[in-house]
């Protein structure tokens, strides 16, 4: 009896082989243009913003492409880019002499821990914590800071991709359309869902985080912080974070403040944080970000760590926006492919979304 063997058919060795080539040249682009990462991401995310504006300019007031194009990268630098620079900028000035001489942000955790185990008998922040604390914060801060320097340094490269993905928009959209190996539906899902994400983080973030920044500055100056520029301003970040959020700073300031300015000022600014803050955290985040993606709670939190950790005070942004993708991704790979199925392993199911 012959023995039967097994042999691969020359077309799927070839298709292996240019596969491999594939992923090995693309694993070089990507290691050598990785710095580039946040201004592409930039660039994507302004290039869902202004397509909108931009496809009014150039149908309904027949503007040519690149007068339209340029007139918004000016816009957005001026609304957008000018106001987190200097944002970013007032963050570093009053941040860095922290981290130069951490002894200070030591010095005022110990002055609210001696507070609180004089007044209330709690010993929270006790010496050991304190230097846990402060070895986790200062590195963190470093870090991010560093991160937020080579990210303004980006700006033009962002400004620069974005210029020809507005200015070739129709060859842009027929790219995607073409190259998206999905069926036509899933491919107009991708598009829709990506552009949803990209409101709700790029626009429903940031405008969540202004109004309660500037309505915490506006309280902290009212019962005398010392910084309540750089209080407003960790207020505003902080608000990103589920749950807890803003509640993170004003509480701990609202002790400092009890424990070094007396009861009218920590008593003023923990009612201010909690029903103030608190309240227009609730409003904002109802009208503005619910309306435009309903991104998970947990989605946001961890896409804050990793985006802060990968592009620095930028990664607020993009951090959870990536992670939404992802798992969007996750969502049309199943919903493109089926799943097995248990009981015959030869065969898929549709995947059906939950609503």
């Amino acid at each position: 009896m012959p023995r039967l063997t097994t042999q691969i058919h020359p077309n799927t060795i070839r298709q292996i082989f240019f596969l491999a080539l594939l992923i090995f040249i693309g694993l070089i682009i990507l290691r050598e243009l990785y710095f580039m990462l946040g201004a592409f991401l930039g660039a994507v995310t302004l290039y869902v913003i202004l397509l909108y504006p931009k496809k009014i300019l150039t149908i309904k007031y027949s503007w040519r492409g690149w007068t339209a194009t340029l007139v918004l990268m000016l816009a957005s630098f001026i609304i957008m880019i000018i106001p987190l620079a200097y944002l970013t900028s007032v963050g570093v000035e009053m941040l860095t002499p922290v981290i130069k001489d951490p002894a200070l942000l030591k010095n005022a955790l110990e002055d609210v821990h001696d507070f609180l185990l004089t007044s209330f008998g709690v010993d929270v922040f006790n010496a050991e914590n304190v230097g846990k604390i402060t070895e986790q914060i200062i590195p963190f801060s470093q870090k991010t800071l560093g991160n937020t320097m080579s990210t303004i340094g980006n700006i033009v490269l962002m400004y620069l991709v974005l210029y020809f993905m507005l200015v070739q928009t129709k060859d842009v959209e027929l790219w995607l359309k073409k190259t998206l190996p999905l069926k036509t539906a899933n491919t107009k899902k991708v598009i829709s869902e990506i552009r949803n994400l990209v409101y709700s983080n790029a626009l429903g973030i940031p405008i969540v985080a202004v109004l309660q920044g500037l309505v915490a500055v506006i309280g902290y100056s009212i019962f005398g912080v010392k910084e309540f520029l750089l209080m407003g301003l960790l207020t505003a970040i902080s608000s990103v974070i589920p749950i807890l959020g803003t509640m993170l700073v004003y509480l701990p300031l609202a002790i400092f403040q009890y424990s070094n300015h007396g009861v009218f000022s920590g008593v003023g600014v923990g009612l201010w944080g909690f029903i103030v803050i608190g309240s227009v955290d609730n409003i904002a985040r109802l009208m503005v970000q619910k309306k435009l993606a309903d991104v998970h709670p947990l989605v946001t939190l961890l896409g804050v760590f990793m985006g802060v950790s990968l592009f620095g005070f930028m990664g607020v942004i993009f951090g959870p926006l990536l992670l939404s993708v992802f798992f969007m991704l996750v969502r049309v790979y199943i919903s493109e492919f089926g799943k097995f199925d248990a009981n015959d392993p030869t065969k898929t199911v549709e995947f059906e979304e939950t609503t």
